[in-house]
């Protein structure tokens, strides 16, 4: 019987674990690089907004800038069906960009929907992603932290606004943080919409985007599902494996 026992409770254990693993992870604002986001470089980063309600669509994204780590350069690309509008307040200390004292930075971009009807910004089920071009980017921190104020039209209103903490759980609002890396010997990290490498603050870089590295990326992708996916069915086997014995083991 303890036998018996064992192998339930094994069999139990093994069964949460592929529930907990399929479970899809809670969806949020979040800011990833299209490339890479390199220490006093430029770089595209896209904000992923996806729609957490069942009936009510977001109609209105704010993203606010670090204080602590002013951009000068902020140029938003056109979404359809979605008017931005790019907010610069003044800088208690002037910064210095080739060259020249900028005293403005930028505080915030919004972007709000256009239109009418029922396909307004983003439908239940649905995510938007909202492409800055951003620079210079700092050399003096590894991240630069957004707050991020989602609107629906129903009124309701998501403030992701609570940063990560390290060694602490993700809190319930986390703000979308982007991860720089190690700067360039250009220092100027993205690349233009024509391949070239820009670090004009008045030119938009847009971001690095090769044949080469994109396929490596979904090579790399496209592994990665494959061994989850065969993780959890492994799991799965396992689960079953363990209730068959036990009932052969009861039976006998």
């Amino acid at each position: 019987m303890k036998k018996i026992s064992r192998v339930s409770v094994v069999g139990g254990i093994a069964a949460s674990a592929v529930l907990a693993l399929s479970v899809p992870a809670f969806a949020h604002v979040t800011v990833q690089p299209e490339g890479a986001a390199a220490k006093g470089g430029y770089a595209v980063v896209d904000f992923k907004v996806p729609n957490e309600r069942d009936d009510a669509a977001t109609t209105k994204v704010e993203v606010n800038f670090p204080t602590d780590h002013p951009l000068a350069s902020v140029m938003p690309e056109p979404v359809p069906g979605w008017t931005a509008e790019v907010t610069k307040s003044k800088l208690a200390k002037p910064l210095e960009m080739h060259g020249e004292k900028i005293d403005h930075a930028v505080s915030k971009v919004t972007w709000t929907a256009d239109g009418s009807g029922k396909d307004k910004g983003i439908q239940p089920g649905y995510f938007q992603k909202f492409p800055l071009s951003i620079g210079a980017l700092p050399e003096d921190t590894d991240q630069l932290v957004f707050k991020a104020i989602q609107t629906y039209d129903n009124k309701q209103v998501v403030r992701w606004i609570e940063p990560q903490e390290k060694g602490q759980a993700e809190p319930e609002n986390p703000a979308p943080t982007l991860e720089l890396t190690a700067a360039t010997a250009d220092h100027h990290g993205g690349a233009g919409a024509d391949g070239a490498t820009s670090g004009d603050d008045k030119a938009a870089p847009a971001a690095a985007s090769s044949g080469s590295s994109s396929d490596g990326s979904s090579d790399s992708d496209t592994t990665a599902r494959v061994l989850g996916v065969v993780g959890i069915v492994v799991g799965a086997a396992g689960v079953a494996f363990g209730v068959l014995a036990g009932r052969r083991r009861t039976n006998s």
